[in-house]
């Protein structure tokens, strides 16, 4: 831990110092250390399986801690063993009920959550341990980076049920390319963490004890970058990712990085490395 973000954490149900409401999570806990925030699922006793009450909470504190100035860096936990299970089976056994509109709209708010979370200005780090499957999957991959436990299992185990990972398909593809979705796509079979590590589903496997402070060295590593900075970038990956190499990409990049250098976050930090000094946003 560095100076940029260390400091005494706060752990809250009720986020006002988030948006200034009375508003809210009974399936969250916030943890707020520094410039450091931590969504911490909290259904241990379901494996933090989500349901409407957990999709709509995600939904929501994404949005107020990307709003939040003081937020650098935001992790995504579960508590308990697991990091979660997927769907909540009682979840879903009430929407095998419910007619294709009513599930449409279902869908389309657990859609929202994972871009939500996936579209935040602010890097986001998945911390992974025992089960993420099915939509525990996803919400790995809709993350900047994930760490993940060597213990931690993956799936994208929907066939089982006759269903599909429609909707965290694109974050998944995102990590692990087209060809392997086909294989587990179709097999459902369980990944291990050194073959999500290989596959690009996870940037790094720790041994349980060593977890946190895999997250922390990578928290310690994004905090002296600049914010908007890393905004930019964010936005670069998204903008030049599948598209050829023509002559539209590279007048485009030349575009992006001639307008970054005279932002007065590029002045600084360039003179803050040639003065020896730390740049402003390092605090």
């Amino acid at each position: 831990m560095t100076e940029t973000f260390v400091g005494d954490a706060t752990k809250v149900k009720n986020c006002d110092w988030i948006t200034g409401s009375t508003k809210t999570y009974p399936s969250l806990e916030i943890e707020r250390t520094g410039v450091l925030a931590t969504i911490w699922m909290n259904r241990p006793q379901v494996f933090n399986a989500f349901d409407e009450t957990l999709i709509a909470d995600l939904t929501h504190a994404c949005a107020a801690l990307d709003a939040d100035p003081g937020v650098r860096v935001l992790v995504l936990g579960g508590r308990g063993r697991h990091f979660s299970a997927g769907a909540d089976l009682n979840w879903m056994k009430r929407a095998s009920t419910c007619s294709q509109e009513e599930n449409l709209q279902d869908a389309r708010r657990f859609a929202d959550m994972l871009r939500q979370l996936s579209e935040m200005s602010k890097p986001t780090i998945a911390r992974v341990q025992g089960m993420a499957l099915g939509g525990g999957t996803g919400l790995a991959a809709a993350c900047d980076m994930a760490v993940a436990s060597s213990d931690a299992v993956f799936s994208t185990s929907e066939v089982r049920f006759g269903i599909i990972p429609a909707v965290i398909s694109p974050y998944v593809i995102r990590a692990i390319g087209a060809r392997q979705a086909l294989r587990y796509f179709q097999s459902s079979e369980s990944i291990s963490a050194d073959r999500a590590l290989a596959i690009g589903l996870v940037n790094e496997v720790r041994s349980p004890d060593q977890l946190d402070a895999g997250i922390a060295e990578l928290v310690q590593a994004l905090v002296v970058g600049g914010p908007l900075a890393q905004v930019a970038a964010k936005e670069l990956v998204k903008s030049v990712t599948g598209r050829p190499l023509d002559a539209t990409v590279v007048e485009e990049t030349a575009q992006r990085i001639s307008r970054q250098r005279t932002t007065a976050e590029a002045r600084d930090g360039i003179s803050a490395f040639l003065e020896k000094r730390k740049p402003a946003w390092v605090s």
